[in-house]
């Protein structure tokens, strides 16, 4: 039988927390058909022998290396065949009711493409998961925003969480967890494999709301996310991934700013190796 619903599901070093993301899958889940695909990016820490011994229901696809974020969940969605993909980050947890909400919400608007839901940290504080589309005034707002949250200033914390409180319609929300319907995923080529890491999923829903797919953040459905688990160990690497994904962004939806964003990273000694 053909699954409703795809987990995709990206790994590398997520031996840690890789269990108790696919215990909250199980434990929470609507009772609809579904998989669970696991790309690994050749983890060193094993996350895909250890997935193998412990989930033997879950499939596992061993990368060829470390392929990046956007190439290994292509892969993942291009070896499943859900109706609807979830996709999702290791190191995150479901908490119950989550994705029945987000299958009801794409149930009854036909004209949603994608939604994504309200994403919490570890102190169970919101994250500013979704946006405007990456410019270059809305990506400094976002990351004022951002920090501003994560630090705990008052006002901006407030501002976040009033924000995070309400349903709306967003140009992006986060890959960490976003549920979208294969058709629009198929019609867009799914991600761009051009980003390593970070970009992709704006890019992603740029593309989709292109074909006319509307990208709803939905402020009722939680998942815990603690991020950055699998690349803390690696400062540096997330750095060059980072701003190389911003070259790629800036190159594709806003070629004037590039002589300046390429200049700016040379002043500040941040610009990538080629």
């Amino acid at each position: 039988m053909t699954p409703l619903v795809s987990i995709v599901i990206v790994t590398y070093n997520s031996r840690r927390h890789i269990d108790a993301c696919l215990e909250s899958a199980v434990e929470t889940l609507p009772p609809v058909e579904y998989e669970t695909v696991i790309v690994d990016n050749a983890s060193p820490d094993s996350t895909g022998v250890a997935v193998r011994q412990r989930w033997p229901a879950v499939r596992v696809i061993d990368a060829a290396g470390n392929l990046g974020f956007a190439r290994a969940t292509n892969i993942g969605i291009r070896q499943s065949s859900g109706g609807f993909v979830l996709i999702l980050n290791p190191d995150t947890v479901l908490h119950p009711g989550a994705i029945k909400r987000l299958l009801e919400v794409l149930d009854s608007t036909k004209d949603v493409a994608v939604v994504g839901p309200r994403l919490i940290d570890g102190r169970g504080r919101a994250e500013l998961s979704f946006g405007s589309m990456i410019g270059p005034v809305s990506e400094l707002r976002q990351k004022l925003l951002v920090r501003g949250n994560d630090r705990g200033a008052p006002v901006i914390h407030g501002y976040v969480q009033r924000l995070t409180r309400r349903s709306h319609v967003v140009d992006w929300v986060s890959g960490a967890c976003m549920l979208v319907r294969r058709s629009y995923a198929e019609a867009v080529g799914l991600f761009d494999e051009r980003y390593f890491m970070y970009a992709e999923d704006v890019d992603f829903c740029a593309a989709i709301r292109a074909r006319g797919g509307k990208v709803l953040f939905v402020a009722d459905a939680e998942v815990s996310h603690f991020r950055g688990q699998s690349v803390a160990s690696l400062p540096r690497a997330t750095e060059v991934a980072y701003r190389r994904s911003q070259l790629a962004f800036y190159a594709k939806h806003h070629p004037g700013w590039v002589p300046l964003l390429r200049a700016y990273l040379t002043l500040s000694n941040r610009l990538p190796p080629e």
